[in-house]
């Protein structure tokens, strides 16, 4: 009896052992496969979020001036060297007005997404260089500068003032009454001639003109003396001879102009060089703004239209620049414009 009891204990041990060891297997087994994974462990918390194909959608390209302009100019050639490039339409908006105001308001209320682009120039400085600014740096971010380059006097071809001596000459002779054309009150025309009323006694009377063509032609009209303006936005006028520059803001003289003296070795500190930058508005996805800023730097480089462009600006070597530089470069050009004006 006693062994018929120990034979049933020891098989029923045998059969424990064997349902762990199943047991301990099957738990192997699962372990070792591979299970298809839930959507929410497909991807990391701090995995960056996916960035849509972009852009999608035409981009607005709002130039602050009219037709006809350097501003203008730049932004046709860019619509169509974007749009070939980034395959959707760049229509350009003419937004004139209040050296650039207007078309800066319709940026600032449009939405930062990545499809409203402005044309920011050099005279646009006066709406953030005041005591009390429409705007600020802070409420947009810089794509590229494209463009840089030195600003002229002008004469009409004929014009009795063949040199800059006879028409500061005129000009001290004369106070207050040579007219010279100009984009108006706060642009960097008018800053340059507040410069030299400041520093070298030399006062003009300033006559405004926000339609770029109607400011090439004042001094054909006889509708003003002198035009300041950069030799790029009246090229036409240059190569058929119907104005000749006789001053460059410019710390030297251009090769494509010996015999202009420059305000650099006339010791007269102004020069302010024109540039044309891309900027959106604050808030744009870096994303967006890398995609816009290499395609412009690929046109800047590679395209012979845009390589034209540059050459019939009269532009620097140094022109393009990307986002950070062309910020600094901004930055400090209104900090220049605040100096020359004593604020």
């Amino acid at each position: 009896m006693k062994q018929v009891l120990s034979a049933n204990w020891g098989i029923k041990k045998l059969g424990a052992l064997i349902l762990v060891i199943a047991l301990v297997l099957t738990i192997g087994t699962g372990c070792g496969t591979t299970s298809k994974p839930t959507s929410v462990s497909q991807k990391p918390d701090n995995a960056p979020a996916k960035v849509e194909k972009y852009p999608t959608r035409p981009i607005n390209i709002i130039v602050p001036f009219g037709p006809g302009g350097g501003a203008d100019q730049l932004g046709r050639l860019l619509s169509k060297e974007l749009s070939q490039k980034l395959g959707v339409s760049f229509p350009v908006v003419n937004m004139a007005g209040a050296s650039g105001a207007v078309g800066m308001a319709k940026l600032v209320t449009e939405p930062a997404d990545g499809y409203n682009m402005y044309v920011y120039v050099t005279d646009t400085h006066a709406t953030l260089a005041s005591a009390k600014p429409a705007f600020k740096l802070e409420e947009f971010t810089t794509v590229a500068r494209m463009l840089k380059a030195p600003s002229f006097f002008f004469v009409k071809m004929d014009s009795p003032i063949k040199t800059w001596a006879d028409l500061e000459k005129k000009m001290k002779d004369n106070p207050g009454q040579v007219k010279v054309a100009g984009n108006g009150e706060g642009s960097i025309d008018d800053v340059a001639l507040t410069y030299l009323a400041k520093n070298h006694g030399i006062t003009v009377n300033k006559i405004p003109y926000s339609n770029p063509g109607e400011r090439y032609t004042s001094i054909l009209g006889g509708h003003a003396d002198v035009l300041y303006e950069q030799a790029g936005d009246v090229a036409s006028y240059l190569d058929q001879k119907q104005m000749r520059p006789v001053l460059v803001f410019d710390e030297k003289r251009m090769p494509e102009f010996p015999d202009v003296v420059s305000t650099g070795e006339l010791n007269m500190k102004v020069f302010f060089p024109f540039d044309r930058t891309i900027i959106m508005k604050a808030g744009t996805s870096p994303e967006q703004i890398k995609i816009l800023s290499d395609a412009m730097k690929e046109i800047y480089d590679k395209s012979p239209d845009f390589q034209k462009f540059l050459k019939v600006n009269y532009t620097t070597s140094d022109s393009f620049m990307g986002p950070e530089d062309a910020k600094k470069a901004l930055a400090d050009s209104v900090a220049e414009m605040n100096k020359a004006l004593g604020k």
